[in-house]
């Protein structure tokens, strides 16, 4: 038995996905920059390391996606007849449980902190032969960490949207929603300016309540996704106009009556089954194969359609 034939991206999507690619890989780069910049200077405040840890998760959701796609483009092969589509969704929901998990140790260790009533200390640092309070450092480090994720976030939502790519999605809208991290921990640092221990503590939980929300919702999708939950859109989390589309697809071909659809998600491509109501004698594999083609071409991700013919009255 032959193995289904490798999915075929239309040209205007399959550029998208390229750029999608190239985003990623400049996620990579930018957000490595950032790690960076911010492990110099990260001197004993909670909030820093907080930050920190979490432009190091940043780097997680990318790198999953980059080997994602490079799996889903081998197709399907003897061994995985149904190709390597979901290894997407698979990339989702490591990203998304690297998310929840690193958000919960951060929410645990810094409550601790502040249980315990940890002071932090910024003290001088030497730059150019001057001597400057820490925390200006640190904050002018923070508005650096906040600019690559917020414009690479921006840059990918209309191109997840487009390609329904739910991973891209999630880390474009963690990316975009980042200036809050940014900002949180510039608030801590500047309370502990002010003689405020407590501000960084809080501001280290705040972020890690943010990393925690982001994760929870994610794992949450990406769980529903694998387990065959009817396709969404990805930033609405609607159920897919795809769904409508294909049922009046099918109902449109002469001979067909009603028809009902069930459909799964396998990365950016939606299959399943669709079953009609047969009004006409005629050739029943030439109908269902009308049906077929009408239903593939009624949304791009679509692909891979089964069809059953059903007796009147069972739809």
């Amino acid at each position: 038995m032959k193995t289904r034939e490798a999915y075929v991206w239309p040209e205007e999507k399959a550029k998208l996905r390229r750029r999608a690619i190239r985003l990623e890989w400049a996620t990579l780069v930018a957000m490595a920059s950032v790690v960076i910049v911010l492990y110099f200077v990260l001197g004993s405040s909670q909030a820093m390391r907080t930050a920190w840890t979490e432009d190091i998760l940043g780097l997680v959701p990318a790198a999953a996606y980059l080997v994602a796609v490079s799996f889903e483009r081998r197709g399907p092969t003897e061994r995985f007849p149904f190709g390597f589509y979901r290894a997407v969704s698979v990339a989702y929901l490591v990203g998304a449980t690297a998310t929840l998990l690193v958000g919960a140790y951060l929410l645990a260790d810094n409550a601790i902190k502040l249980v315990n009533l940890e002071h932090p200390t910024i003290g001088l640092m030497s730059i150019a032969g001057y001597e400057v309070w820490g925390g200006w450092v640190m904050m002018a480090a923070l508005l650096y960490s906040i600019l690559p994720p917020v414009v690479l976030g921006r840059l990918k939502l209309p191109v997840a949207r487009e390609i329904h790519d739910k991973p891209l999605m999630a880390d474009a809208s963690m990316q975009k929603a980042d200036w809050m991290t940014g900002l949180g921990a510039i608030v801590g640092i500047a309370g502990v300016g002010f003689g405020l221990w407590w501000a960084d503590a809080a501001a280290a939980l705040f972020i890690s309540l943010s990393v925690i929300r982001d994760g929870a919702g994610h794992v949450g999708r990406a769980i529903g996704d694998l387990s065959d939950r009817i396709p969404h859109t990805v930033d609405r989390d609607a159920v897919h106009p795809a769904i409508k589309a294909a049922r009046e697809a099918a109902a449109d071909v002469a001979g067909v009556g009603k028809a009902a659809v069930k459909f799964r998600e396998e990365g950016h491509l939606l299959t399943g089954v669709v079953y009609v109501e047969m009004t006409e004698a005629g050739n029943v594999a030439e109908r269902m194969d009308q049906v077929r083609r009408s239903v593939e071409k009624s949304d791009w991700r679509l692909y891979d359609i089964s069809v059953v013919p059903l007796p009147r009255g069972e739809i």
